[in-house]
């Protein structure tokens, strides 16, 4: 099942060539405020129980999002219905101001499943291969690759650093690598909104920290927009612009640094006096630990 949702991104991740036309000052900034993704009043079900209900939110071009919440949440049912794969019960959401599978988004969107860490070692492809996909598409599947296209595959392979890579098999790889390639395959694409559905997920510490940083360079250097689904809090605050905290519906959407404590935290998800005949006994464990040391 994570094979055939790590393809359909593959798919999902198609090749549109073109030139971007230069536009003034004014114009550019305008377009930054201009809504990628707009959702209003989302409700979805699966299997009969509703998983999203009411859900509203809008993304610009250019801003870093992360959607946090525990397991089973709607996190990844969110992004699937964005994607077009979960179809709504009501609502309305629109992506460049299209339906969400419309043509006009073709190549505009690249998604990373959770599937890419754990790649079935039954599959044989390189890194190279995989990154191609992103180029690949229905009207060109079986074409011969342009020039041009080739260029994007490894200019997307040295975004993600993989160069000494690249002709090595998938599943020689570490879960943080196979991240990167999964992410180079949506650049390849020449994606400008990128989603990744719990990226972190299967990949060590320092994996982490460095599939991070380049997830920052690509919002601030390469001007793509992301939305980050995770259940790693702390990641997500280092990196997001902005939080939103999704458990069926959105119950914080702000900046990272006015993320909720964890008291706070609490409160929104409904559980009362969290820690609240510890905390002062922690607090002075603590306290005389120090005083010892002195």
């Amino acid at each position: 099942m994570l094979e055939i949702a790590s393809i359909c991104g593959s798919l999902l991740n198609n090749y549109t060539e073109g030139r971007v036309m230069q536009n003034s000052k004014l114009e550019l900034e305008g377009q930054s405020q201009t809504p990628i993704l707009q959702i209003q009043g989302l409700s979805v079900q699966r299997s009969g129980t509703e998983v999203l209900r009411d859900v509203s939110l809008e993304i610009k071009r250019g801003e870093f999002v992360g959607i946090v919440g525990p397991n089973g949440s709607g996190k990844s049912t969110l992004i699937m219905t964005i994607l077009g794969i979960l179809k709504a019960q009501s609502g309305v959401i629109q992506v460049y101001g299209n339906k969400p599978m419309a043509r006009e988004n073709i190549g505009k969107i690249g998604w990373v499943s959770q599937a890419a860490a754990s790649i079935s070692s039954n599959i044989h492809i390189s890194v190279r291969e995989m990154v191609s996909l992103g180029v690949v598409h229905v009207g060109n599947m079986f074409n011969r690759k342009t020039k041009y296209q080739r260029q994007q595959i490894e200019k997307a392979i040295e975004m993600v650093g993989l160069q000494d890579k690249a002709s090595v098999s998938m599943n020689q790889l570490s879960g943080g690598q196979k991240q990167r390639a999964a992410i180079g395959r949506a650049l390849a694409s020449n994606a400008e909104f990128i989603l990744l559905d719990e990226p972190l997920v299967g990949i060590d510490r320092q994996a982490r920290n460095d599939l991070l940083k380049l997830l920052d360079r690509f919002c601030h250097e390469n001007q793509k927009t992301i939305l980050m689904v995770s259940h790693d809090l702390s990641a997500i605050r280092q990196t997001a612009h902005r939080m939103i905290y999704l458990e069926e519906t959105i119950h914080f959407d702000g900046p990272s640094e006015a993320f909720p404590a964890l008291l706070e935290l609490a409160d929104l998800r409904g559980i009362n006096h969290v820690h609240e005949d510890h905390s002062k006994d922690i607090k002075s464990t603590i306290i005389s630990k120090e005083r010892e040391e002195e």
